[in-house]
């Protein structure tokens, strides 16, 4: 991390944490974050789902829920970029104070509540986003709609042309009942529907389930189960966890979902245990408590084929996105593997 990095993430510290991310959006918006430029390799370079990536170091929804910093993420070095969660109608979300640094614990807690611009100012947006980047819509639904499951593929059909591939969102613990989503029955009829949905494009692109850290071995079967049979394109695990086990912090008992260094082993066995069901059928995304490379090959070991980050930037800045990257470029290296993909999978042992 540079010096200037470093001054300008003390800075933030001394905002309101959801003050403080919106300065830092701002600040890729306008060109003034650091840009650590993107790190490739013939190692690195790999496939998801179809998905061309320059690296495996993706950005996880929630950070730039409306898209407004595209250009500025392109520069910072992900390999690919999740957006939103977009609902079809604007809403506001909870009320503040609705984020938390754990800084004890190196861990956020949120209860933001599906807070967005709607799908048209989404659609607008994404319209104009980086050509070469790899950019992929969190599908979410609104907190007083009627029907749910119809949101999300709304969301996709007005969305879906100007995105990469979609993520439907069941796992967020802060929009009452949205979990009760991942209901075997229920489940399979969202993502009919969605598929549904995404027949309608020009271009069929990857649909993805995300998923809790929270759920049982029967539930995790039952998702299993149902992303076979829908056909979906692959699985992100985790979303933040209602557990709260081992925290120092003072903000530990507020209500929302907790992500960072707390959810690593949690998310990361969740993962590995998904690996065995699916048996390399469903391509995998690891996120959850990644703060380093190493982290990041673990996740990779235990079944992923790409990861994702969003926390653990709160405390280390964007220069993670570049550092980790170049170290899972060298612990390839030493472990004789020559992809991401070799690589995958190779750990689940570990973690079962």
């Amino acid at each position: 991390m540079s010096l200037l990095e470093s001054a300008g993430l003390g800075l933030l510290r001394n905002f309101d944490p959801e003050r403080a991310h919106g300065m830092a959006l701002n600040a890729l918006r306008l060109g003034l974050a650091a840009s650590p430029g993107l790190v490739t390799s013939e190692r690195l370079r790999t496939s998801v789902a179809g998905l061309g990536l320059a690296n495996p170091v993706g950005l996880a929804a929630g950070f730039d829920k409306n898209a407004i910093a595209l250009h500025g993420l392109e520069r910072a070095g992900f390999g690919f970029v999740e957006v939103g969660a977009t609902t079809p109608r604007p809403q506001p979300g909870n009320p503040r104070p609705r984020l938390f640094r754990l800084t004890e614990d190196q861990a956020a807690i949120n209860r933001f509540g599906f807070n967005n611009d709607g799908m048209e100012a989404m659609a607008q947006r994404l319209r104009t986003r980086p050509s070469q980047m790899v950019t992929g819509l969190n599908l979410g639904a609104n907190k007083d709609s009627t029907d749910r499951a119809a949101d999300f593929a709304q969301v996709l059909t007005h969305c879906g042309r100007h995105i990469s591939f979609a993520t439907v969102n069941v796992s967020s613990p802060n929009t009452e009942r949205l979990r009760d989503l991942q209901g075997k029955d229920a489940l399979a009829a969202l993502l009919a529907g969605v598929m549904e949905a995404r027949s309608g494009l020009p271009t069929q692109i990857p649909v993805f389930l995300k998923i809790a850290p929270d759920l049982d071995a029967d539930g995790l079967k039952d998702v299993a189960e149902v992303a076979r049979a829908s056909g979906v394109s692959g699985i992100i695990a985790t979303n933040t966890t209602l557990d709260r086990d081992g925290l120092r912090s003072r903000y530990a008992g507020e209500k929302g979902g907790l992500s960072g260094q707390p959810l690593f082993d949690k998310s990361t066995r969740v993962l590995a245990h998904l690996a065995q069901l699916t048996q390399g059928e469903i391509p995998l995304i690891g996120v959850g408590g990644i703060g380093n490379a190493a982290q990041a090959y673990e996740k990779i070991r235990a079944g992923a084929s790409a990861v994702q980050l969003y926390t653990a930037m709160v405390y280390s800045g964007l220069s993670l996105v570049k550092n980790i990257a170049e170290g899972l470029d060298t612990l390839l290296v030493r472990d004789g593997f020559s992809s991401v993909a070799e690589a995958t999978g190779t750990g689940i042992k570990d973690w079962t």
